[in-house]
């Protein structure tokens, strides 16, 4: 059964099924304007959710192809994948981050193998085992979901208000767990009048329960040295001054005080970026902190395509601690070590 929540103040939710995923569903908001209604994210590109998705939006009393925009957190699929079927229903407009949008762009435009290739000497790079990277090595067996995404036709302009008729919906650059993700404050007052300022769509930034993933912000054609973790911790920072009344993430449910929330979040990567210092008292591999690193469950029991995520986060992490000159690179080290300065 499709489930539909009121927000209030022409704000509603549709809990949008994500296959096989411990996540469960992407809470996709409907926010009602005077030319239409525009939707925030818009599920997984599959069969059910696309169902789900206009189930949801017939018991709101509209359709798909009534959608006047779709405003895009960040371009992850259980986030974008439905909004080139929401487009060709409709004709709405699709608004994304430039630096998200340039992802989509790569994504659109490279094909597998580049990509697959890329992983591979990247795994090698971090220490991975080889049976970790010998099936990268046969891509024609894999495939990626997300392959051709919409790409958008409008940016979204941090600090702008969006081309919502009727609503004040201002962009909030909040990179970390993607270049380009944004939040969303609708900049008008709570319809319940908890104290704040207004409510947050906060995508994947800020999650009631769970911390996002931050990794490293993959471009095979781009050598640049970034900081995500650094991006996420700055962000957070940004959010916890906003003081929104309530925060309405992609994930979970809704929830007050973004700013308890903020510091528990920038509490939880201070402690753990100091473990993970004492255990790089001795040199490690990205790959061999990952194995040490504490995760939901033993490493032993992480699928493959988790562990590779894994060792993504653990990059993100010493990227940090490099910057910080708390840790730095072995000279000489093949595949490279870290150890604690």
């Amino acid at each position: 059964m499709t489930q539909v929540t009121d927000h209030g103040g022409g704000v509603r939710s549709l809990r949008v099924p994500i296959p096989d995923n411990p996540l469960g569903h992407t809470l996709v908001y409907v926010v009602d304007t005077d030319r239409g209604p525009v939707l925030i994210d818009t599920g997984w590109d599959d069969p059910e959710s696309w169902d789900t998705l206009a189930e949801g939006l017939t018991a709101c009393g509209t359709s798909a192809a009534e959608i006047h925009g779709v405003v895009i957190t960040h371009h992850h699929p259980d986030h974008h994948g439905l909004s080139g079927r929401v487009r060709e229903a409709s004709g709405a407009w699709i608004a994304m981050h430039a630096a998200d949008t340039a992802v989509v762009r790569r994504t659109r435009e490279a094909r597998p193998e580049r990509w697959f290739t890329y992983m591979a000497a990247k795994l090698a790079a971090a220490g991975a085992p080889e049976e970790h990277i010998a099936p990268l090595r046969q891509p024609r067996h894999r495939t990626l979901p997300g392959l051709s995404p919409a790409l958008p036709d409008r940016d979204i302009v941090p600090g702008e208000l969006l081309a919502l008729p009727g609503r004040r919906l201002r962009a909030i650059w909040t990179p970390g767990h993607t270049p380009g993700h944004v939040c969303l404050h609708l900049e008008e007052t709570h319809p319940a009048r908890l104290p704040g300022r207004g409510r947050l769509f906060s995508g994947d930034h800020l999650l009631p329960g769970i911390t996002p993933h931050i990794g490293l912000y993959e471009d095979p054609e781009d050598a640049t040295v970034t900081d995500p973790l650094g991006d996420y911790l700055d962000s957070l920072e940004r959010v916890g001054r906003l003081a929104p009344a309530e925060v309405l993430p992609a994930h979970q449910h809704p929830f007050p005080d973004a700013a308890g929330r903020v510091r528990e979040l920038l509490t939880h990567h201070e402690s753990r970026l100091t473990a993970l210092l004492a255990l790089l008292a001795e040199p490690l591999t990205p790959w061999q902190l990952a194995e040490r690193m504490e995760w939901n469950r033993p490493w032993a029991e992480i699928p493959y395509g988790s562990r590779t995520i894994a060792v993504s986060e653990a990059e993100a992490h010493l990227r940090r601690l490099v910057k910080l000159g708390r840790a730095e690179a072995v000279p000489g080290s093949d595949p490279v070590t870290y150890a604690a300065v």
